[in-house]
């Protein structure tokens, strides 16, 4: 790895970025303080729910204390109403366990089987938080019980420094081929793969899946079905770094239910079912434009039956649960940062590589530089850039 990795002190809060004084081009200080505000009611979550996921838990129970935790955590913000308008706030993603060779979007029912965790499990746990409409999203990978070694450390060390290659690769005038190709490099250091074909947007008010888009590992059919561009100051990006260990980086649908699900921003169907109109206009005062799970709505089985017609027409977008090959592990972090003239501001919590210690790491110069550089400039270069870029 390109430098030692400090342990998590559950004690002390994660970290969160510092609201900049300076008003950013497409970002006013009232959305840097939104966005910020955000990244630490995840930061107060996580600190109270990290501990909880332990051996002998179940998935389903973890997952309803993570949306509890989020819960707690932005009920006693923005609770003024400002010319008679309440600013809303919430899940920005509903809390996610996924465990070992499954990729991600675990967040089960109480119909669900159930799953245990036990020692040796590799935890990835995602969740969300927004402030009127402003997104931060995060996740990391969690091993279960002390001993990390071999291939489970291998791919957590990996995934965590291609996180970090990526937040110091997007930056202003970079390209999104640029973070495509900087994780893959860092991925083979430590003879792993980015798994296949997963996608990260930027992010706007009440969108996390922008147009502009970062590839892992794409296929060249997928690569040509997607633009090139080019990042710009001012704009917000959520990002999911996915390594697996072996030789097979292909994400497949598991047979798990799906239960997460977004509305889509861009489709218009008039719905025919009324199980489909009531369950729709719940999932719109509940979840807005944000991924929800449908433990959320009330009925589960009208829920299972409500967003089938919607799902078909276009109206709601799911997000399948996959997994790679069986015996494979996979390690996730996924961070939420903005583009400024300083440089990249990380908005959700610094992510952690908890007691993780590879046999492999980082040899190529070139990446060791990209690592070994702050995320930020100095306060002096920061503010000598931010003059550069108003002149």
């Amino acid at each position: 790895m390109a430098a030692p990795v400090a342990e998590i002190d559950l004690k002390k809060p994660a970290p969160v970025a510092e609201v900049p004084k300076e008003e950013e081009k497409g970002l006013t200080n009232d959305i840097i303080t939104k966005y910020t505000t955000a990244g630490q009611a995840l930061a107060a979550a996580l600190k109270k729910f990290t501990p909880e996921i332990a051996a002998g838990k179940k998935v389903l129970e973890l997952c309803i204390a993570g949306d509890k935790h989020i819960a707690d955590a932005v009920a006693p913000l923005y609770n003024k109403a400002k010319a008679g308008v309440k600013v809303s706030k919430g899940s920005a993603f509903p809390t996610c366990i996924s465990v070992n060779n499954v990729v991600s979007h675990v967040s089960p029912l109480p119909s669900d089987p159930e799953y245990t965790l036990k020692d040796g499990d590799v935890v990835k746990v995602q969740l969300g938080v927004h402030i009127d409409g402003y997104a931060v999203v995060h996740a990391e990978t969690i091993v279960i019980g002390s001993k990390v070694e071999g291939p489970t450390a291998d791919v957590i060390a990996a995934a965590y420094d291609a996180a970090q290659a990526a937040m110091r690769t997007l930056k202003v005038g970079a390209k999104n081929w640029d973070v495509t190709e900087v994780v893959t490099k860092v991925a083979k250091e430590y003879e792993t793969l980015p798994v296949q074909g997963m996608l990260s947007c930027n992010h706007e008010q009440n969108v996390t899946d922008g147009k502009k888009r970062i590839l892992l590992n794409p296929t060249p059919e997928l690569k040509r079905e997607h633009e090139s561009c080019t990042f710009e100051e001012g704009e917000v990006y959520g990002v999911d770094v996915l390594v697996v260990t072996g030789t097979d980086a292909k994400a497949r649908p598991e047979d798990a239910r799906t239960s997460v699900y977004k509305r889509a921003n861009d489709v218009n169907y008039q719905l025919k079912m009324k199980t489909s109109r009531t369950t729709f206009s719940e999932i719109q005062k509940k979840a807005g434009a944000f991924p929800f799970t449908l433990r959320a709505l009330e009925d589960e089985k009208r829920a299972r039956m409500g967003v089938q017609e919607a799902v078909a027409h276009g109206l709601l977008k799911p997000y399948e649960v996959t997994q790679t090959p069986s015996g494979s592990i996979v390690a996730q972090f996924f961070f939420t940062l903005a583009l400024m003239p300083a440089g990249p501001l990380l908005l959700s919590p610094v992510p952690t590589c908890d007691k993780v210690k590879s046999a492999k790491g980082v040899k190529d110069e070139e990446l060791k530089t990209l690592l070994a550089a702050p995320l930020r400039a100095p306060k002096k270069k920061a503010k000598k850039a931010a003059a550069e870029a108003k002149a």
